[in-house]
């Protein structure tokens, strides 16, 4: 069930664990140095995952772990999060 242990650091729940999570961003070279709101590539041939599954060790679980894969790529430790954006 949702928000049944802790949350973390900045009071969000159940952030990782479950699934290693699809991203809308094409996956790519990170530029140098420090950059306020990248934009990311415009286009590319694998999407960006993130996050960290229930098989894989717990130093893989945080939103910093990044990976990619092509966006017709399936597997049991990959899937996406269902957000909804509240109606002021």
């Amino acid at each position: 069930a949702v928000g049944t242990r802790l949350p973390n650091p900045w009071g969000l729940y159940d952030m990782h664990g479950n699934v290693l999570e699809w991203c809308y961003d094409w996956h790519g070279a990170y530029p140098g140095g420090n950059v306020t709101d990248p934009t990311g590539l415009a286009s590319g041939s694998y999407r960006v995952f993130r996050g960290g599954g229930w098989s894989l060790d717990g130093r893989y679980c945080r939103s910093a772990g990044r990976g990619g894969d092509v966006p017709s790529g399936r597997s049991l430790v990959l899937g996406f999060r269902v957000a909804l954006v509240p109606v002021p």
